[in-house]
């Protein structure tokens, strides 16, 4: 790996372990086993390195975005269900300390509000299918405001956990709960199996390992 690479992994992780407010270049590198200058010869502030992590961000929105409905309308929203939880997992420290860090990194300011409409879109096309497949007992005229509620418990749920002084640490199941959190908008109106399925799926996803590890 190269060390740009390197340091923003390690930066990445710091973050989401610490909290963006208590990681310091040097803590940084210490993490890294490097000296200071040497940090700084690659990122100067830590408002560089998040620039770098908001490229990762990006992308791994992007890919999220690109898993439509297709086939099993349960399996599909399982696998958007698992690549948020990835993204919500990676990038933690982005979901969870927007008042440490202040203002987006470039990248992510300019294409938050494009992500948010596409998600509440992508969200509002899983819950179509889930209906037509006779899963989900909801009017259609109701997916789009279930859609975008649902978006607004998931894109924030981090936040409100720490908010709330619980611990959202890697390991402490902040993110299941958020997951959980937003299934009981539909779990009402779901199949008894779909909804256990969902169920089953999110305490499976728990288990696995961070994509970022």
């Amino acid at each position: 790996m190269r060390t740009r690479d390197r340091i923003v992994v390690t930066a990445l992780h710091l973050f989401n372990e610490a909290g963006y407010a208590a990681v310091t270049t040097a803590l940084l590198a210490e993490r890294l086993g490097m000296a200071e200058g040497n940090l700084w010869y690659h990122f100067k502030t830590k408002r560089a390195l998040l620039d770098a992590i908001g490229e990762r961000f990006a992308a791994s929105i992007e890919a999220r975005l690109a898993l439509l409905p297709e086939g099993d309308p349960v399996a599909g929203y399982i696998r958007l269900l698992r690549a948020m939880m990835a993204e919500f997992r990676d990038f933690r420290f982005l979901y969870r300390d927007q008042p440490a860090y202040g203002d987006h990194a470039t990248l992510i300011a300019e294409n938050a509000p494009r992500w948010t409409r596409e998600t509440f879109a992508q969200i509002e096309a899983h819950l179509a299918a889930l209906v037509e497949a006779g899963l989900l007992n909801l009017p259609r005229e109701q997916l789009p405001n279930l859609a975008i509620n649902a978006t607004i418990l998931l894109r924030f749920g981090l936040e409100h956990e720490r908010e709330l002084g619980a611990p959202t640490a890697s390991g402490t199941g902040a993110v299941r709960r958020t997951l959980l959190r937003h299934l009981t908008l539909l779990e009402h109106a779901l199949a008894p199996a779909a909804a256990a399925e969902l169920k089953a799926a999110i305490e499976a996803i728990e288990a696995e390992e961070p994509l970022a590890a």
